[in-house]
């Protein structure tokens, strides 16, 4: 294991500061504008986005759900601006409160509704993923590893899906953007073990989270997999982190779509019907940790896979620890405690990088905003 680096503080980062000078506020502005919420909840909402902006972090209310334990995982925290804590845990908090204003935990109409839904539900009838839905056609008939590659791109570049479905038969898919490209490895992985359980942490809804969908289906269909668990977070979380609720508005959707799309979405129901499609929603996913602090029984769950796959930047961000590592660590030293083998798709989104080699490293210097600008993403496999 790597001697560990400094954990990202907002305010050492130009990146994590606009998220509470400028994003959070943003947002919120957005979520208000989106509901009618009544003057309990824009009140809330506001002095929320007031405090990332120049106020000093606020436990939950003595009545909040799960109340109690954030004030021990606050322990340090409140009272102090939301810039100078640490990145992950601060990010998090953010959407905690941000629900607490909403009333999404609390008796009333707005028990249990999603904030996000509107962002989410707009994208999954947007243009991208009717695209994504009619180039399942074009690539059906492609060689099986062609396919699987244009699958995994598309899984891995998330709403830019489509990316992942610009090849003609005979080539293979386009994979401009990555810094670093473990695919091989990963392939060779599932065809090594294949017959075995493929857990995948997912990360966005809507386009991705098709694209997610028809990337498990290939691993079910063609016996890399006999099962795969799909772990999804159990409450609003980020904006576009995917939901329980999620997962079924996109499988509804390839249900009812014509074509391949629509065999996919056969397919997965047949799979959950039979308990090779598991969906699992651990609270652990809506914690402020990185994964050193996982439950033994997820952790357990992992261990037992043949490869946890974990999707984007905020997984990403966990599996490492959200550090100022050199960003030519290997990746293996930094990943040695995850339990079983794993595999990261990301988009880069954040500061955080690791495993790449030196002439990369010098090329993206080169070029502004390399780090959070998401023209860039990575394969990366610790077998």
């Amino acid at each position: 294991m790597a001697q560990k680096a400094p954990v990202i503080i907002s305010s050492e980062s130009p990146f994590a500061s606009d998220v509470f000078a400028k994003r959070h506020p943003a947002l919120i502005e957005r979520v208000a504008d989106a509901w009618p919420f009544g003057p309990e909840q824009r009140e809330a909402l506001s002095e929320l986005a007031e405090e990332n902006v120049q106020g000093v972090i606020h436990p939950l209310p003595d009545g909040a759900a799960d109340a109690g334990l954030w004030r021990g995982w606050g322990s340090g925290m409140y009272g102090r601006p939301w810039a100078e804590v640490p990145f992950l845990w601060a990010e998090s908090f953010f959407y905690r409160r941000l629900l607490e204003a909403t009333g999404y935990f609390e008796p009333g109409p707005w028990r249990g509704v999603d904030p996000f839904t509107s962002f989410k539900q707009a994208e999954l009838a947007g243009e991208v993923v009717a695209a994504e839905i009619a180039a399942l056609d074009d690539v059906a008939g492609l060689a099986d590893d062609e396919l699987g590659q244009a699958l995994l791109l598309s899984s891995l570049w998330g709403n830019r899906a489509d990316l992942g479905f610009q090849i003609t038969a005979g080539q293979r898919a386009e994979a401009s953007g990555l810094v670093a490209d473990d695919s091989t490895r990963l392939w060779e992985l599932l065809r090594s073990e294949a017959g075995g359980t493929v857990a995948l942490v997912a990360d966005n809804a809507g386009s991705e989270m098709v694209a997610d969908l028809v990337l498990i289906d290939h691993l079910l269909a063609h016996g890399l997999a006999h099962e795969v668990v799909l772990h999804v977070k159990p409450s609003p979380y980020y904006v576009s982190d995917a939901t329980l609720a999620d997962v079924a508005d996109c499988l509804r959707t390839l249900l009812l779509s014509k074509g391949e799309a629509g065999a996919v979405g056969d397919r997965l129901r047949e799979a959950a019907a039979l308990g090779r499609l598991r969906v699992r929603a651990d609270s652990f996913f809506c914690a402020p940790f990185d994964f050193t602090a996982m439950p033994e029984a997820l952790r357990q769950e992992f261990t037992s896979a043949t490869v946890t796959i974990l999707k984007g930047d905020l997984n990403y961000r966990r599996l490492t620890g959200d550090r100022w590592w050199e960003p030519t660590t290997p990746f293996a030293e930094v990943t040695g405690h995850f339990p079983g083998r794993v595999t990261a798709l990301r988009t880069l989104k954040s500061d955080v990088i690791v495993g790449l080699d030196a002439g990369t490293l010098a090329e993206l210097k080169a070029t502004a905003h390399w780090r959070t600008s998401g023209a860039h993403a990575l394969v990366q496999v610790r077998s």
